[in-house]
């Protein structure tokens, strides 16, 4: 006797995934940057799958390093596989060039540097390194050196360490007290951010454009120049007001936020930062930089 064949067990799609493919419909001018972000996804959930959970620093040693305000994760903690962020970067600059965001050459350049481990390797280390100089001396220093051969392909080595640096947000930042850190850059891996979300208790939490590690801050304050002068900054929205743009007139630096209190879900970062490009135009044509 043949056997019946059984109903399909699939796994539904994931909420971001289902979500983005509902904006596509939605926006079509929006196509192309929900494809590009939809592979993205796909492809730092297939890296995060192979990795292990990071160490958890205790709050006695995270109270300590935040105090100083030096953010808490080296690049050494990082549980990673060199071969697996190569292969990501590899990944990521082909991407960037299939949707015209990236020029032969750079791709070129950045491919034949994902082949040659030896010269990358200490590349990405001293790159992540400099990002979280902020307020020490190491900071002069930073400024000072010969610009990085990784500096034009900021972007992909951005996107390309996401995943292995989210999974140690993921793991960490919600296990600490953070009440006490109310700094305009990441406390895990020193990253400036470039999203945020508004809370049902009228909190402010800003999100790290490398890590998406989450962190509260002023709402009334500029987080990238400390800004508090409402006279000096600037708030407008989308035409459903959920979502909003906060704008500095001291430094032209702006953050987009997703409002919870007006929304039917929690923030879904990879839908809501292509939602809101409109919202980036807007605010570059007012004179505003992300």
């Amino acid at each position: 006797m043949t056997p019946r064949s059984s109903p399909s067990t699939a796994r539904p799609e994931a909420p971001d995934i289902a979500e983005l493919r509902r904006l596509r419909i939605t926006h079509p001018e929006l196509a192309t940057a929900v494809d590009l972000q939809i592979a993205l996804v796909e492809l730092h959930r297939r890296a995060q799958s192979r990795l292990p959970v990071p160490e958890i620093p205790s709050q006695q040693a995270a109270d300590a390093a935040l105090a100083q305000g030096r953010p808490l994760l080296r690049f050494s903690d990082i549980p990673l596989s060199w071969s697996d962020l190569h292969y990501v970067l590899r990944e990521t600059a082909n991407l960037l060039r299939q949707f015209d965001l990236m020029e032969a050459d750079a791709h070129n350049e950045l491919t034949r540097l994902a082949r040659d481990g030896d010269r990358l390797d200490p590349l990405i280390a001293a790159w992540f390194a400099a990002s979280q100089a902020h307020e020490d001396a190491y900071a002069a220093s930073v400024a000072d050196a010969p610009e990085s051969p990784l500096a034009p392909h900021s972007q992909a080595i951005t996107l390309a360490v996401r995943p292995f640096v989210a999974k140690c947000a993921d793991a960490v930042l919600p296990r600490l007290d953070l009440s006490g850190w109310q700094r305009g850059y990441c406390p895990l891996c020193g990253a400036e951010p470039d999203f945020a979300v508004l809370t049902a208790s009228d909190d402010r939490l800003l999100i790290c454009s490398r890590c998406t590690g989450r962190w509260p801050f002023d709402p009334a304050a500029c987080p990238f120049c400390g800004n508090d002068d409402l006279l000096k900054l600037t708030t407008f929205a989308s035409r459903e007001s959920l979502y909003r743009i906060a704008a500095c007139d001291a430094c032209l630096r702006y953050v987009k936020a997703y409002d919870e209190r007006r929304g039917t879900r929690p923030l879904l970062l990879a839908v809501d930062t292509i939602a809101t490009l409109p919202l980036d135009a807007a605010a570059m044509q007012k004179g505003y930089l992300g």
